[in-house]
């Protein structure tokens, strides 16, 4: 089957970026090696239940399936609460989990709690990241270069600028600093000005709200951006909803498959996609082969999966990979 490699034309997976890694001296992070022989239980816990991770959940099981000794436990936040994520990731500890691999909903606040998970299993983080933790690696998008890729992509939309309003789910998300930080970068000294970014705690129907309050607050608005999955679909809605689809651009992020639709049909300028199928593949993966002894397999502290920008004529290639990828 191709894999999602087959979107891009180098996959980067093994790049390593030094720096913010923090590995431990023991096979699995803080608790015993397992034994020789074990099957190994490994566990992905996502920030929110977006159909991003869906595609996350199919890496995950061919990981699984390519390495026959590995139980994968993949867990949802419903709610997409850091207190959620912490529940879940106590009751994977209380069961014996050999490794986790977690994206932080609230990193910043959240480090003595990941610490002490780090100390009983081997942790990494996954899209987003929490440098400053014992976690042993990240592995995931560089977000503030993807966030410079959706900068490109604004300011092809929008060459005789303008003024933009930014979405996102959680402003301290790691991934979410990073992207709206790329952005600005690459928006500087154009003629974008960049109102201000409104959260919505992952919250589908309050992201909507944002974006028709924002159409009715500033109805000289150019561009709305989305930085996480669901955001495009929000945004689009309400453009749609207030007449003012093909005026108002939207970037976004993400391959929802609304998004996708919505690329397509012109309604949206683009978007930056993320591999994560290959979160999913490559987090287990490597878990597995670190645990098993293989201490370089999440050497560096960072591994970078790259991400794409797609605009209209894109879209129909990459939605035949991804059905396979996804086997459909």
């Amino acid at each position: 089957m191709k894999k999602l490699q087959s979107i891009f034309a180098a996959v980067c997976v093994a790049a390593l970026v030094s720096g913010c890694g923090k590995s431990d001296s023991s096979a699995n992070g803080g608790g015993p090696a397992p034994a020789a022989g074990k099957k190994l239980k490994l566990a992905f816990v996502s920030n929110n239940a977006a159909t991003f991770w869906t595609i996350a959940r199919s890496g995950c099981d061919a990981a699984a399936a390519e390495l026959g000794n590995v139980d994968v436990d993949f867990r949802i936040p419903s709610t997409g609460s850091a207190a959620e994520q912490q529940q879940i990731l106590d009751d994977l500890v209380a069961k014996g989990v050999d490794g986790i691999a977690v994206s932080p909903i609230d990193p910043k606040n959240q480090i003595d709690f990941l610490n002490k998970i780090a100390a009983s299993t081997l942790l990494i983080t996954c899209d987003s990241d929490a440098a400053d933790s014992k976690r042993v690696c990240y592995i995931g998008t560089d977000n503030f270069a993807a966030g410079q890729q959706a900068g490109k992509l604004i300011k092809e939309a929008l060459p005789n600028g303008g003024k933009i309003m930014v979405f996102v789910g959680y402003a301290d998300a790691q991934n979410a600093k990073d992207r709206f930080g790329g952005i600005k970068n690459e928006l500087e000294g154009s003629n974008i000005e960049v109102i201000d970014l409104r959260t919505d705690d992952t919250d589908t129907v309050r992201a909507q709200k944002n974006a028709e309050d924002t159409l009715v607050k500033y109805p000289d608005i150019s561009a709305l951006v989305g930085l996480y999955n669901y955001n495009g679909p929000a945004i689009l809605n309400a453009v749609r909803s207030a007449g003012a689809a093909g005026k108002v651009k939207i970037v976004c992020f993400d391959e929802n498959a609304e998004t996708l639709d919505g690329v397509a049909s012109g309604d949206i300028y683009g978007t930056v996609v993320q591999q994560p199928f290959e979160f999913g593949k490559q987090s287990i993966t490597k878990m597995a082969k670190y645990l098993g002894g293989d201490k370089a397999a999440l050497a560096g502290g960072k591994q970078i999966i790259p991400t794409r920008s797609l605009k209209k004529d894109d879209i129909a290639g990459f939605k035949a990979d991804l059905a396979k990828i996804l086997g459909k």
